[in-house]
């Protein structure tokens, strides 16, 4: 039975935490994150929870702890957001190449500089080749839903992969909305107990954590990492559909809007998929084929996937809520257009840069991408690949 309440995304995830009740909890405070471990260890404080909450020195230090107590046997997890997760950056690739199934609650916050401490997604963009599954959230529901979904995802034995469940700052962290949550004894059922297969401290099978690589064995390691990020594919679609059976709400790598006979489809991620829906509702009342593709899962990127769902349409607006700085488009444009690419599309696809550092991204912002595309293909206007919107 659901329970009906009001939560900040911020409380959605404390209360998720508290449901799932990890072993360990590092955490070091930083803007907009510093609410979890906050609200974290005052469950902990009121006997609500178990978990050994550990105060560090700072977010290195927080993701060390948390892969040290994963490689003992724990369920471990840790907060951050922006330059904490850069401070992460050695841990974050040894948590993944060592396999360990630990989950980082990211509130996504731009990266500096300039210093600022509003929303985009430079930080969990600048994450995504490190090994990690990442999977975005456009509202507080999502955020509390991914992180039930995060654990049984990254403690299969097919994965093994640590997972970042990544929600927007300010925007979605701290805006309170409502929201269905789930009895703390079905979350528990479905979340289960962790039995790790190896762990540090079993005297009866030593093994070794993180051992210097010599050339013979440190490529085959990669591979095999490679192949769990693929398999994880998998993982995530049957989590899904578990998680659907005691919620009723249903997860994919990504939500189609309104794209079944859409001539226009944008790409987003994150809580302005929001926006973009309300534009294509708009556009839809005046007889525009506008739709909406929201990616929810990054990493394993679903290339295949996207390619097939944009096949119909005759054009496709990305947008990025982050530069690359590689002068030729955003993460999500350029691997979007590489997957149309492997899947011969001749769509026409143009890439957005928009709402850096907290820039607005409004209705009418994301109503004009729509417009500009449907000038290209009716009239034939000639559009800039890679541009801002909004830039002043």
């Amino acid at each position: 039975m659901s329970i009906r309440d009001r939560m900040s995304g911020n409380e959605a995830v404390s209360y998720a935490i508290r449901q799932v009740n990890p072993d360990v909890f590092p955490a070091f405070p930083i803007t907009p994150s510093t609410e979890i471990p906050q609200m974290v260890s005052a469950y902990i404080s009121n006997g609500e929870m178990d978990t050994e909450f550990i105060p560090v020195e700072s977010e290195h230090s927080s993701m060390s702890a948390t892969i040290g107590a994963a490689a003992a046997g724990a369920r471990a997890m840790t907060a951050t957001s922006s330059a904490g997760l850069a401070l992460m950056w050695e841990e974050l690739l040894l948590a993944a190449s060592n396999r360990m199934p630990c989950v980082l609650a990211l509130v996504n916050r731009t990266l500096s500089g300039p210093i600022n401490i509003n929303c985009d997604h430079s930080d969990g963009m600048g994450a995504r080749d490190t090994g990690w599954i990442q999977i975005y959230a456009e509202n507080n529901q999502e955020a509390y839903d991914n992180y039930l979904q995060a654990f049984p995802i990254a403690e299969d034995e097919r994965v093994h992969l640590p997972v970042m469940i990544c929600q927007d700052g300010f925007i979605t962290s701290h805006a309170v909305e409502n929201i269905e949550l789930l009895d703390d004894a079905v979350v528990r059922d479905f979340v289960g107990e962790y039995h790790p297969e190896e762990y540090l401290l079993n005297p009866g099978k030593p093994i070794a954590v993180g051992p210097y690589a010599v050339s013979n064995y440190g490529m085959e390691a990669r591979k095999n990492q490679a192949i769990a990020m693929e398999r994880s594919a998998e993982v995530i679609l049957g989590v899904a559909k578990r998680f659907e059976k005691i919620s009723g709400r249903s997860y994919g790598f990504f939500e189609e809007y309104r794209t079944g006979d859409a001539d226009v489809v944008m790409v987003i991620m994150g809580s302005a998929a929001g926006t973009a829906k309300a534009a294509c509702d708009m556009l839809r009342g005046r007889g525009r084929k506008a739709g909406v593709l929201k990616l929810r899962v990054f990493r394993p990127f679903p290339g295949r996937e996207i390619a097939e769902a944009l096949s119909h349409c005759r054009a496709v607006a990305i947008l990025d809520r982050t530069e690359s700085y590689n002068a030729n488009g955003g993460p999500l444009g350029c691997e979007i257009m590489a997957a149309m690419y492997k899947k011969k599309l001749r769509v026409e696809a143009t890439n957005y840069i928009y709402g850096l550092a907290g820039r607005d991204f409004t209705v009418e912002d994301a109503a004009a991408v729509f417009e500009e595309q449907f000038d290209c293909i009716e009239n034939g206007k000639e559009l800039e690949q890679y541009r801002y919107i909004g830039l002043r």
